[in-house]
């Protein structure tokens, strides 16, 4: 039988990942994803593949520290999250040239003697009429790769000095991982309500939804990238 207290840890492990999904880096880069995609099955796409890429990198780099029982290098840990910043700003930036792209305006036209406005759009092509779950799920595995490479420091480091054992860690950090993938599962369908809501209520809305999360995200990796790289140069 199971240790009740090892059980305890694995369930504070597993309220550990649900709450690990609503860092501020993560939540910026999944709307940005979402906010191109407004239906209920990519958000809970998008939330798995994020969770599973982020697990599979925690699991890979955690293997090799607690078999070697060495810490991730402060440099290292240091230049895994800056890549997370730039990462978000590229995420926010692409959204951006999307909307740029398809050159959304207010026309005007008269029709059966009235006056109109709409929102129209010179995009070039149609999209394509379904999406592959492949190619919707390629994007936040990565995100959630790259989140995972920068998160493990601090996590690893808890499980190194706390494992008693190196199945014990993979356990832990399995459990982690679960944690992580329902809570962002459940983040990506909280995240589609306005993207959705805004839809619904007109074009316009929809476009001011994705244009936030664009600056939200170019503005929170502008951010990182300066704590990361440009604050510490600074100080020396």
């Amino acid at each position: 039988m199971a240790d009740s207290s090892y059980l305890t840890v694995l369930g504070l492990g597993f309220i550990l990942g649900l709450r690990h999904a609503l860092d501020s880096d993560h939540l910026a880069a999944v709307s940005t994803v979402l906010a191109e995609r407004p239906s209920w099955r990519a958000s809970g796409l998008v939330g798995l593949s994020w969770g599973v890429g982020h697990t599979a990198v925690l699991l890979f780099v955690g293997a090799i520290v607690l078999v070697l029982r060495v810490p991730i290098p402060e440099p290292l840990a240091a230049a895994a999250e800056g890549i997370v910043g730039v990462m978000l700003i590229v995420l926010g930036g692409l959204l951006g040239m999307k909307l740029i792209r398809e050159r959304w305006h207010l026309h005007h036209h008269d029709h059966d003697g009235r006056s109109h406005m709409h929102l129209h759009s010179h995009r070039d092509s149609q999209d394509h009429g379904h999406a592959h779950w492949w190619r919707e799920s390629l994007r936040p595995l990565c995100i959630g790769m790259a989140h995972g490479l920068a998160g493990s420091a601090a996590l690893l480091l808890l499980v190194v000095t706390s494992a008693d054992s190196v199945i014990g860690g993979l356990m832990y950090i399995v459990v982690f991982g679960c944690g992580s993938i329902l809570g962002m599962m459940l983040i990506g369908l909280a995240l589609t309500l306005p993207v959705m809501w805004s839809l619904r209520l007109g074009r316009p809305l929809f476009l001011a939804v994705q244009g936030l999360a664009s600056v939200g995200s170019i503005a929170l990796g502008c951010a990182i990238v300066y704590r990361i790289f440009l604050a510490e140069s600074l100080s020396e």
